[in-house]
């Protein structure tokens, strides 16, 4: 029985999320990829609530493509920024799934140079 490519990669984020879980003073950065676009989400897992977020897809980022590595760039650096705006200094990386390579690395990079730690 053959599985899909996102099939593997929902067992792969899985087993991730066994292990990570985001709290009021660590909270969890979740990457979500598309071909065309790269979004994320600053989350206490705790309260349930989204405290940042920052999406290719927003009208401040149209002119950069989230499918490339200067998009996922921008992404990341506009996210660190609401970060430091909600008071969030130390994050725990969730990758999704997604190897931690090209866009994921890249977007974890400039979380880091933003002033995030983890």
């Amino acid at each position: 029985m053959s599985r899909t490519t996102r099939e593997l990669r929902i067992r792969r984020h899985s087993r991730l999320r066994k292990k990570i879980t985001g709290t009021a003073e660590r909270p969890r950065v979740a990457v979500s990829r598309s071909n065309k676009n790269i979004s994320a989400q600053i989350i206490d897992d705790v309260a349930g609530r989204t405290l940042a977020a920052a999406s290719s897809v927003e009208a401040s980022l149209k002119s950069t493509s989230g499918g490339n590595i200067p998009g996922a760039t921008a992404v990341a650096e506009l996210l660190a920024q609401r970060a430091s705006a909600a008071g969030v200094t130390t994050v725990v990386f969730d990758r999704g799934g997604y190897a931690y390579h090209g866009r994921v690395a890249a977007f974890a990079d400039a979380l880091r140079a933003g002033g995030l730690e983890f």
